[in-house]
């Protein structure tokens, strides 16, 4: 039989002009940079909620890169789930290099990163339970929305292009507006829904755009035969927009604030300002933020007193003090006399105190000692007798208002025989569920030896001292107990005052004394018309109960900064007026803090205890810092490299000729993110990088099973083995496998051979290959001495796999898990 050449296989036609390649390109660029676009637009509704623009930048900044991360990764044509990770990855080596100190090279996340980070949310949270919006734009509030629009940037990267499903990126937006919408006190402004629907629009036309190109041989559903007709969902988008702000800026009052541009509203924005919020916790970290003035006093003279808001009864272990679930109480309107207060017989000297809120919104109307009546505040008003606190329904900035008020105090000789009168009080402020035997083991031992109630309070009150370890510090001691309120009475005894006083109320109720926790602000600071309160003057401490005495203040927090108050009943018995109890030096003083110059507030020195001094809250990020610097540089420089390198690994056709990829490029990036994964998890915990490294080898298993069997199988060509026609048919077929093109066995040679030059579209160097190999395996086939030691067959299919890697390139999927493994028969 003489063997013939094998018929030359048909080529496919030309490609078309370049249009639809430059319409892909053009898709993958554009569709991710208007994703990026419809999440900034999105987040522009933050301003709702958050001071100045300060912020916005570091939006754009962290969805640049999630968007830059995707569009290098899927040019090197990463899977979805590889993309998505990477961009996690980028997401938290920015927030370490800008937001922590310690990160590894600047950027990688250590374990003193994480918790340096976990304390920084930790204040982010607690700077939104504690203020109103607009909030400011503190480090911890930059790093939450940093990391929340990073999440939001990769939903919205993700549905748009890897499941190529934008038209779903919109509950993922509405979202975004969904929280600043529900937190704002003011409508958010009508300017940024335009902007979320135009991107949003856009996003939505530029992908019908490119479906209707891509199916331009037949008329794409919905749109129609013309061209033109793509611009319909703009044109749909756009006209609903304008209908929605029309509609919503005259019919209702529900949508943006105020309304169009040009056109009036009648009415005036509830001006804003900040509040507290109605419950203290055990663990956290305090962030004051900026300080901002409150209230200005006048008619105290030289009195120095607490500012109370209100008051918290009910204690949930674990967590803290709050207000009970259900209604306000009743009251009754506090515009005018007000009912006596528990303790006040109505025979002290009544004080005027004037009060004017300047920066106040809240639901509380602070108020001095023992309220007996209030003038100049509007209707909705209310007091409650047992708890001691005027309230309203709704916040509201207060008009100045004029409070007359008892602010006797009784001595410590008449609470010592004041008869408690327990049974009088409501059930909720006795009850303590659920306390540690532990603490209140302590408190019985500490009040072992008083034979009454103030004497069984003060000693808790002295407990919480220098001497006994507990330290004044913004941010609580790390988690060594189960229990908080344990840890922190016995083990940490460090934090601030919703710490102290939360321990300090809990300790008195284990032992069957009546207490709550008031809520309000410290002295505040002289100036020449009275006293100024600012935010930082937010504070917390106890109230005890006795009897005909009514709610008797203790503050157990060991302020030294001037602002504390000591009341004469807790003062040593040998002092006769505000002292400084000698049982330690940091425990709150009564003496006076230097008057600050009028109309400019002070900066309050914050020291914690003795020899302590309170470590400031974090600075500002600057973007000019060197965790910042290397981590943009190094941001750019991997963006810019993948990219450069992902076009010339799967540029295929437009690769520069002559210029062949090295072989060992796309292993050794696949080990470096591997290597920097695996650092990551080991400076976690040592069991996630095992398990990490566990999961790696076993998804890496098909690949190097693969690459060993081709190993086998190239040795046995290149050595020229009887057996190599067989061995290089096999692996020819293997790898159109691993590519997604399955050729049947059973085919013959030049039927198979055939279906490889169409389906992968061979150029004439890789056709010429492949009719050598197809001879020499067809030789021996049917005359095996014919085909024995043929000096071309080596290099010629080394030829054609070089071919089939400029023609189509394998992806990683098929890398990483060849189909070739999989297939059906045992290999020849």
């Amino acid at each position: 039989m003489t063997a013939t050449a094998p018929p030359r296989p048909h080529a496919p036609p030309p490609t078309p002009p370049s249009e639809p390649q430059q319409s892909l390109s053009a898709h993958t660029v554009l569709t991710p940079a208007l994703a990026g676009l419809a999440t900034v637009s999105a987040a522009t509704s933050l301003t709702g909620v958050i001071q100045g623009l300060s912020w916005l930048g570091y939006l754009i900044v962290v969805t640049l890169l999630v968007a830059c991360t995707g569009l290098a990764l899927r040019t090197l044509r990463a899977p979805a789930p590889l993309v998505g990770i990477a961009q996690l990855l980028v997401l938290l080596f920015l927030v370490t290099g800008v937001f922590t100190r310690t990160g590894l090279l600047a950027i990688i996340p250590g374990p003193t990163a994480l918790v340096e980070l976990n304390d920084v949310l930790v204040a982010a949270f607690e700077q939104i339970r504690t203020g109103l919006p607009p909030v400011e734009a503190t480090t911890p509030i930059l790093c939450l929305v940093t990391i929340a629009i990073g999440l939001v940037a990769i939903l919205v990267d993700t549905l748009a292009v890897s499941a190529s499903a934008p038209a779903a990126t919109g509950l993922i937006l509405l979202c975004v507006y969904a929280v600043p919408s529900a937190l704002a006190g003011d409508l958010l402004p009508w300017w940024t829904f335009a902007f979320g629907a135009a991107a949003f629009a856009a996003l939505l036309a530029a992908d019908g755009s490119h479906r209707h190109r891509t199916w331009r041989n037949r008329t794409t559903p919905g749109l129609g035969a013309s061209p033109g007709s793509a611009s319909a969902p703009v044109a749909v988008v756009a006209a609903s927009l304008v209908v929605g702000l029309v509609a919503g800026s005259t019919v209702t009052a529900i949508g943006t604030q105020g309304s169009l541009p040009g056109s009036s509203s009648g009415g005036q924005n509830v001006p804003g300002g900040l509040g507290v919020n109605p419950f203290t916790s055990l663990r956290g970290m305090l962030d004051q933020g900026s300080n901002v003035e409150l209230f200005r006093v006048r008619g105290l003279g030289d009195d120095r007193r607490l500012l109370r808001a209100f008051t918290l009864d009910t204690y949930r272990p674990g967590q803290g003090w709050g207000l009970p679930d259900g209604p306000m109480p009743p009251g009754v309107p506090a515009n005018g006399p007000l009912p006596a207060a528990p303790g006040d017989d109505g025979t002290g000297e009544s004080r005027e105190i004037r009060i004017e809120p300047v920066n106040w919104f809240d639901l509380w109307l602070p108020t001095y000692g023992a309220p007996r009546g209030l003038r100049n505040i509007s209707e909705g008003w209310y007091y409650d007798r047992t708890s001691g606190t005027i309230f309203r329904e709704r916040r509201q900035r207060p008009a100045p208002y004029v409070e007359i008020a008892s602010l006797e105090e009784p001595s410590k000789a008449e609470l010592r025989v004041t008869d408690p009168q327990t049974e009088e009080l409501p059930p909720v402020y006795t009850t303590a569920d659920e306390v540690d035997p532990r603490v209140t083991e302590l408190a019985q031992q500490l009040t072992a030896n008083a034979t009454n109630n103030f004497d069984k309070a003060e000693a808790i009150w002295r407990y919480f001292s220098a001497e006994n370890g507990f330290v004044y510090d913004t941010q609580t001691a790390p988690v060594s107990d189960p229990d908080a309120l344990a840890d922190f009475v016995l083990n940490g005894k460090r934090g601030f005052c919703e710490q102290y006083a939360s321990s300090m109320a809990v300790m008195l109720r284990a032992i069957g004394i009546p207490s709550r926790v008031a809520i309000g602000f410290t002295t505040g600071y002289p100036t020449d018309n009275g006293r100024t309160i600012t935010s930082q003057d937010a504070h917390a401490w106890v109230e005890v109960y006795f009897g005909d005495r009514g709610w008797v203040s203790f503050d157990p927090t060991p302020l030294s900064d001037g602002r504390g108050y000591v009341p004469p009943y807790l003062a040593p018995e040998d002092t006769q007026s505000e002292p400084t109890p000698s049982a330690q030096d940091d425990v709150p003083t009564a003496q006076s803090s230097q008057q600050a110059p009028q109309n400019q507030l002070p900066e309050p020195q914050a020291q914690g205890g003795e020899g302590q001094t309170e470590k400031p809250f974090y600075a500002a990020p600057s973007w000019s810092g060197w965790g910042t610097l290397v981590s943009a540089v190094l941001a750019m420089l991997l963006t810019a490299a993948v990219l450069v390198l992902g076009r010339r690994l799967t540029g295929g056709r437009h690769a520069p000729a002559g210029k062949p990829v090295p072989g060992w490029l796309a292993p050794v990036a696949g080990a470096f993110w591997l290597l920097s994964l695996l650092l990551l998890a080991w400076q976690w915990h040592w069991a996630a990088g095992l398990t990490l490294l566990v999961l790696a080898g076993l998804g890496l298993t098909p690949s190097l099973l693969r690459e060993l069997r081709r190993r086998r199988r190239l040795q046995t060509i290149e050595a020229r083995e009887p057996t190599a026609a067989n061995a290089a048919w096999d692996e020819l077929l293997d790898e159109c496998a691993d590519r997604g093109i399955e050729i049947p066995k059973s085919d013959t040679v030049r039927l198979a051979a055939q279906k490889v030059a169409q389906r992968h579209h061979l150029d004439e160097r890789g056709k010429n290959d492949l009719r050598t190999v197809v001879g020499v395996v067809e030789r021996s086939w049917y005359s095996p001495a014919a085909g024995e030691n043929d000096p071309e067959f080596a290099r010629a299919f080394q030829s054609l796999r070089e071919g089939l890697h400029r023609t189509a390139p394998m992806s990683w999927r098929g890398r990483l898990f060849p189909r070739s493994l999989f297939r059906r028969g045992t290999p020849r």
